[in-house]
């Protein structure tokens, strides 16, 4: 193009205005006044300049400080070059035009210009009077390095059009610097906005390449008279200040962007995330603060443990896996240990080092609701004073979903269903990753039916969805840890380490014989039996048992495991026969508890065997039996238990002798990890030097006993394929619920990731794992849970309907998922809300029906006491009185009726009876059911209600479950008076101690968090001092909790939303 016609005309395209009273921020230019005499503070204004930054002088000092002797040619040069660029007639916009309409221009400020014209001239003057000619040479200006240091600057650094030449920009010297100073006053407010502007200036001056676009395609030079000269002339205008910022904004205007392919923006993004990814795990890694010398925590923590606990030292065991790398790197760890070996004490450093060391919340899993309890109680101390919240998910209690917190952080304890659901929420609610840490107690429990199902999808959703939880596994030792070590990612830590050396010993007929394991023939002869028996005490106790625990009672306790419930208390009430009295003070007043608890009942087989140091531990006892004997025997007032299996999975009571009754549990025979947990009750830590075990066998056990002691643990399985595969579908669903998955392809690259995956040849050795996700995938959708449809890019994707969100939501067995549906839309048509029947029976739970089959004669009585109404809707849902009259005669029926439903209705009618009357025991005789069951059967009623509350939540039909269930599910989960419900919240209190407490006046959760505990122990009869601190720290964390949730709720009321509509 010929430079002679190049005629540019730059036109506004828009006259919209950025508006300047929008949101800003500090990279944003000062806000512009209207400018309207011209003069120096409201063209300074408009410009966007701030005369308090000085901004400028940064830039300004790195240019250097020219002195006047060299101003002259160079301001001759700028003048000259202006009129050449007057003679080609280059239209520009002028100062009052903004050349990028949204954009602050620096151009759209004439006052700034005017500044710099007015420097210029003066400049010009003083050159002019010390008469330097323009062939001066100049030397470089100090502190500027020419060289360019971006050879190949990006697209978005601003273009300078028109460059002076080296040797002109080389021709400064250190005389300039008080031209240059005045320079910088009149420059030091240049907005921030600027900067690249005047760094382009910096590094174009070290460029010899500088001629302007016209100049380049010409081969021509503008020179000092106008004229054009060849490249290659070494005389040079200088362009004014003015003049540089129009041309730049120009030629940023006119530059064509950079084209990118779409393959190497692609390259180039996912590098960039894996660079994000990795710098996000080493912060994850270092992000950790040292805060004492107790494995980083502080000395506190140790103190603490040593009050609260009595823990002064720990085992060598603990501070080498407390030292692993894979702990202080925050990797996957499973350590096992036999029991009592002092596993969890590790568990609940890591747990304490994620609160305070990460600032992280933690999640604490156990399998049963009295061991969430009992970790409440002893944890709530340890929270108070060291800053963080408990939180109990177990039964009816936890919050859905949990309350972020701003300040503190949480540590969940939860049951393995309680923790499945509070994943699903932390998920769907995309916060997942700020649960630190997931600690799992009894890792084992992956192999146990439904359960270990549930417990391997909360692993695998934490591993699939957080790269950044840890995950610890505490178990027994497994002869499959590996696969669990693939599974999770997972390092292993093995010891056999025992606080009390353990010796096993079995008893055949009259003599004892000492387990070796590693041995052939791994009986060796202990020693012989010489008990001088009646011929009457031998038919009575043909087992010796009450010689066994004579040895060892009442100078120290004993266990006996009994095959069932039955055994335990006629065992009990054998020994009692030949068994001296002790401790009577002690055990009149646990009687009396007993009692009391029972509302003045107490049971036969107790109340004879307590006075003589005995009881028995089962299912059928009552929450609050069950706890006293556990507190009486922890107390030593009681020296043995004759027990079931299922205290040795439950809460730690170790004895000195631990006595098994029989290999067997009900018909089955013993398995390994189940005799291990038994005998591993056996050595108090601190007290005893050694444990002993005793297990009585009949000759025609003794092979099956060889390989139980001596054969290898249980391996354990995946239980996703239990039960016809309920476990995998219910993954499925609550995978596409919560939307990690969408896909058929990503459904199997999740289930790829499973333990049933890793498991797949023993779990599915006639089908292949794929099959059976598609089986599982077509299940969901004929069950009416899943629905299919094709993307843009035709692809299939699965979406949940209305019924399969609920479903998961609820946690609903999906076998019943249906049915619960039907039966709630059948109540919607004639709920019956003048007795609380109806909505009792609508929550009783489906699986509870196997274990109890209706008495007629008993169930026609009840049925017979029903108001008009009851019976009306007993006929509605298909159980007529006729029904049941004719079954309480033993007459045949005409019209059966459904079992499920008449089963369901008889168990709502003995819930029903409970919430009316409160006490335990005379319903469990109108209903000749045992104490224990009906314990079961209410808390399994009150956590199925509250299933069904988020069941009903999901479905816009059912809205009018939501307010009924609600206070349902709080009046089965306490089922006590109302007064005392506040009490009975705080972990650990039931009904006779709140009972106690309240008489005492203690009404409300702020007198307990507030009480005194030696006025408690001597208020309050028979409490300990221990009970007594363990109850106030409770009420205080849950007082606590229940403040910082209002106070979070009261913080994001008041916060400013962040997608607020804005001008």
């Amino acid at each position: 193009m010929s430079t002679d016609h190049c005629e540019i005309e730059v036109k506004r395209m828009s006259s919209r205005k950025r508006i300047k009273d929008g949101v800003r921020s500090h990279l944003t230019p000062a806000k512009k006044v209207s400018c309207t005499d011209g003069g120096e503070d409201s063209e300074a204004a408009r410009l966007g300049m701030d005369h308090s930054t000085g901004d400028v002088s940064l830039v300004t000092a790195a240019l250097g400080s020219p002195s006047a002797s060299q101003k002259n040619l160079a301001f001759n040069q700028l003048e000259i070059e202006d009129q050449a660029l007057q003679h080609n007639i280059l239209s520009y916009c002028s100062d009052h035009e903004d050349l990028f309409g949204d954009y602050d221009s620096i151009l759209e400020d004439c006052s700034f210009m005017a500044k710099l014209e007015d420097v210029e001239q003066d400049a010009k003057q003083q050159i002019t009077e010390l008469g330097f000619d323009k062939g001066t040479t100049f030397d470089q200006p100090h502190g500027v390095d020419l060289a360019p240091q971006c050879p190949s600057p990006t697209f978005t650094a601003l273009k300078m059009a028109g460059d002076h030449s080296q040797n002109v920009l080389c021709g400064e010297d250190h005389a300039d610097s008080d031209i240059m100073s005045e320079l910088n006053e009149v420059c030091e407010d240049i907005p921030s906005s600027q900067f690249a502007f005047q760094h382009e200036v910096l590094t174009e001056m070290g460029r010899s390449d500088t001629f302007t676009p016209a100049e380049k395609a010409t081969g021509a030079h503008f020179i000092l008279d106008g004229s054009i000269d060849k490249q290659g002339s070494t005389t040079h205008a200088r362009r004014s200040m003015t003049d540089l910022l129009k041309r730049a904004m120009l030629e940023n205007a006119c530059a064509a962007s950079p084209s990118i392919s779409r393959l190497a923006a692609r390259k180039e993004a996912a590098v960039i995330e894996e660079m994000d990814a990795a710098a996000n795990t080493v912060q994850a890694m270092t992000s950790e603060i040292d805060l004492g010398p107790f494995f980083g925590l502080p000395t506190k923590v140790k103190d603490l443990l040593a009050q609260l606990r009595g823990i002064k030292e720990l085992y060598d065991w603990q501070k080498t896996c407390l030292a692993l790398d894979s702990v202080k790197q925050h990797r996957n760890l499973i350590y096992s240990l036999p029991t009592s070996g002092g596993k969890t004490l590790v568990a609940e450093i890591l747990i304490l080092k994620e609160l305070l060391c990460r600032r992280m919340d933690a999640l604490l899993v156990l399998p049963y609701i009295s061991l969430v309890q009992e970790k409440v109680r002893g944890l709530a101390s340890l929270g108070l004073e060291l800053g963080f919240l408990v939180e109990e998910y177990a039964g009816s209690k936890g919050r859905f979903p949990p309350v972020k917190r701003r300040n503190k952080r949480s540590l969940y304890v939860a049951t393995i269903e309680k923790a499945h659901s509070l994943v699903n929420a932390l998920v769907e609610l995309g916060r997942l990753e700020s649960v630190g840490l997931l600690v799992v107690d009894e890792l084992h429990m992956l192999g146990e039916g439904s359960r270990g199902a549930l417990l391997e999808m909360t692993l695998a959703k934490v591993l699939y969805v957080s790269k950044s939880t840890q995950i610890i596994g505490m178990s027994a030792t497994l002869s499959n840890v590996k696969d669990l070590q693939k599974f999770l990612k997972a390092e292993n830590y093995t010891s056999d380490f025992r606080p009390v050396q353990l010796v096993e010993y079995v008893k055949i007929q009259d003599t004892i014989y000492e387990v070796h394991p590693q041995e052939d023939d791994c009986f060796w002869f202990s020693r012989a039996l010489n008990f001088k028996y009646s011929s009457s005490m031998q038919k009575i106790d043909p087992d010796h048992i009450i010689a066994l625990v004579t040895e060892v009672i009442p100078a120290h306790s004993c266990l006996v495991f009994c095959p069932s419930k039955k055994n335990c208390e006629n065992v009990a009430s054998m020994i009692c026969k030949d068994f001296l009295l002790h401790h009577d003070v002690k055990k009149a007043a646990l009687l009396q508890e007993l009692r009391s608890s029972g509302g003045g009942a107490v049971c036969p087989v107790l109340q004879f065997t307590v006075p003589f140091g005995l009881a028995y531990h089962h299912s059928g006892l009552t929450n609050e039996e069950r706890k006293l004997v556990e507190e009486a025997y922890a107390a030593g007032v009681l020296c043995l238990l004759t027990c079931t299996s299922t205290l040795a999975a439950g809460i730690n009571l170790p004895a000195r002798r631990v006595i098994l009754r029989s290999p067997y549990v009900a018909m089955n025979f013993l398995k390994r990890s189940q005799y291990k947990q038994m005998v591993g009750r056996a050595g108090r830590a601190g007290i005893d030097a050694t444990g002993e075990s005793i297990l009585i066998l009949q000759e025609k056990d003794k092979l099956l006993a060889k390989q139980l002691v001596s054969s290898p643990m249980e391996s354990c399985y995946s239980q996703l394929m239990h039960d016809n595969g309920k476990g995998i579908h219910s993954l499925i669903l609550s995978l596409v619920g919560l939307k990690i998955t969408r896909t058929l392809e990503q459904i199997r690259d999740f289930v790829l990731a499973t333990l049933l995956s890793v498991q797949e040849s023993h779990t599915c050795p006639e089908r292949k794992l794929w099959d059976v996700t598609q089986d599982s995938v077509e299940f969901l959708r004929q069950k009416g849970l899943l629905k299919a449809s094709k993307d843009c890019e035709n692809n299939l994707v699965l979406e949940v309907t209305s019924l399969g969100r609920a479903t998961y939501k609820g946690s609903i067995d999906l076998t019943c998922s249906d049915i619960l549906y039907r039966d709630l839309s059948k109540g919607l048509d004639s709920l019956v809300l003048n007795s609380l029947l109806h909505l009792v029976y609508l929550v009783t739970p489906y699986d509870m029906v196997s274990q109890c089959k209706p008495d007629w004669t008993i169930f026609f009585r009840q049925f017979s006491s029903m108001t008009a109404a009851e019976q009306k809707m007993a006929s509605d849902i298909g159980v007529p009185e006729s029904f049941v009259a004719r079954k309480a005669a033993g007459q045949s029926v005409k019209k059966p009726a459904d079992p499920m439903v008449v089963a369901r209705l008889y168990l709502a009618l003995v819930v029903f009876s409970l919430v009316k009357e409160n006490s335990l025991w005379s319903v469990a005789n109108r209903f000749q059911l045992s104490r224990g069951f009906i314990q079961s059967l209410l808390s399994s009623a009150s956590a199925f209600c509250s299933c069904v509350l988020h069941f009903t939540e999901e479905l816009e039909e059912f809205w009018a479950y939501k307010a009924l269930l609600t206070e349902l599910t709080r009046r089965l989960t306490y089922c006590v008076k109302v007064e005392l419900i506040p009490l009975m919240e705080v972990a650990g209190v039931l009904e006779f101690r709140a009972k106690q407490l309240y008489n005492a006046g203690y009404k409300t959760l702020a007198h307990l968090a507030n009480a005194d505990p030696s006025l408690l122990v001597r208020t309050v009869q028979n409490l300990s001092r221990k009970q007594a601190n363990q109850i106030v720290a409770s009420a205080k964390m849950l007082l606590t909790e229940k403040a910082e949730a209002l106070q979070e709720e009261v913080n994001n009321m008041l916060t400013l939303p962040s997608d607020l509509p804005s001008s």
